[in-house]
């Protein structure tokens, strides 16, 4: 085959099954998916976490990971922020023509490395090719099923006075790495997406706390916009304090040139978690033992009133209203 995606790759021919052993199988080769039936067949027990999610991200390569590094902990994470335990991927992948083979190649590489890191399988999956302009080189589109454990219990609905709100970690660093590779931008230090699969810190936290109220992972709307979302799902208050908020200095700066505040800047490695006050030092202990929670802090606490609302009590002493992201911030950057 030449190194370059064909229409004809999509027509469901002789290059479309050398494209699906080639460039698929060979990196995701499991039991399930080498059967190449329509669908994956197999047994689960118990209360079920199901999740879809679809890629855009531009570029598809960027600092710190690729859309296809971003597809598997997207969705991994998703299930993870229902406090199951992720098994099963499925991925589809809408190809534009003429995308390297090459690039294509190297995407699944990275799909095959993170789903080896989060322990999941990929077991099904579909492709197409669309004609130039129809598409921005590659889409993904994903959907996951994991497993939840008897006894959790975690839902945005959860929140009570009194909970104590932490963070894994650097907010920003995603949404910036992102927009510095597409804007063409350079720092005198080097930003990274912190792309990463939380299944492994969700699991340990759970370990140490089954009662753990709220998961969510802040990704388009950045913190802002999901402590929002938790607030109004509760119907409580939330009050954070930005001197405990983890940012990179770099990000900080980036934001400042930009124009951008950090609290709305997408994240794709880092979680919020509503936990009991009695239980958030041994939880926030175990997150920093964690390669993804080292930076990890407890940034402020729930209350009751005014429902809906958060306040963020700033380095300067006052006291600012945080709404949800109004607009569009960062376009394309999941």
């Amino acid at each position: 085959m030449e190194d370059k995606i064909l229409l004809a790759h999509g027509g469901g021919g002789k290059l479309a099954h050398e494209l699906i052993e080639k460039s698929f199988l060979k990196a995701l080769a499991n039991p399930l998916l080498a059967k190449l039936d329509d669908s994956a067949v197999f047994d689960l027990s118990g209360r079920l976490a199901f999740t879809t999610d679809s890629y855009v991200v531009s570029p598809i390569f960027f600092p710190g990971g690729d859309i296809g590094k971003l597809a598997v902990c997207g969705t991994v994470n998703d299930l993870a922020m229902s406090g199951a335990k992720p098994l099963y991927l499925s991925l589809s992948f809408i190809i534009e023509e003429g995308l390297a083979l090459s690039e294509l190649e190297r995407i699944v590489s990275s799909v095959q490395k993170a789903a080896e890191e989060s322990k999941v399988a990929i077991i099904t999956g579909d492709t197409k090719v669309v004609p130039r302009g129809s598409a921005d080189r590659l889409f993904i589109n994903t959907a996951g099923v994991g497993i939840i454990a008897e006894g959790i219990n975690v839902s945005g609905s959860n929140a009570k006075p009194g909970d104590k709100v932490i963070l894994s970690g650097t907010i920003g660093d995603h949404g910036i790495a992102v927009i510095s590779q597409r804007e063409g931008l350079s720092f005198s230090t080097k930003l990274e997406s912190d792309c990463a699969p939380l299944g492994g810190l969700v699991a340990e936290m759970l370990k140490v706390s089954p009662d753990i109220h709220c998961l969510r992972d802040p990704t388009r709307g950045g913190l802002a916009t999901t402590l929002n979302e938790l607030a109004k799902q509760s119907g409580v208050s939330i009050r954070i304090e930005e001197e405990k908020i983890p940012l990179r200095e770099e990000v900080l700066a980036a934001c400042e040139m930009l124009g951008f505040d950090p609290l709305y800047v997408a994240n794709e490695g880092k979680l919020v978690a509503i936990v009991p006050a009695g239980d958030a030092d041994r939880i926030l202990e175990i997150m920093k033992k964690n390669r993804y929670g080292k930076k990890s802090a407890i940034i402020g606490e729930v209350g009751a009133e005014p429902p809906g609302r958060v306040v963020m009590k700033t380095v300067l002493g006052a006291s600012r209203i945080v709404d949800m992201l109004v607009g569009d911030l960062l376009p394309r950057i999941c």
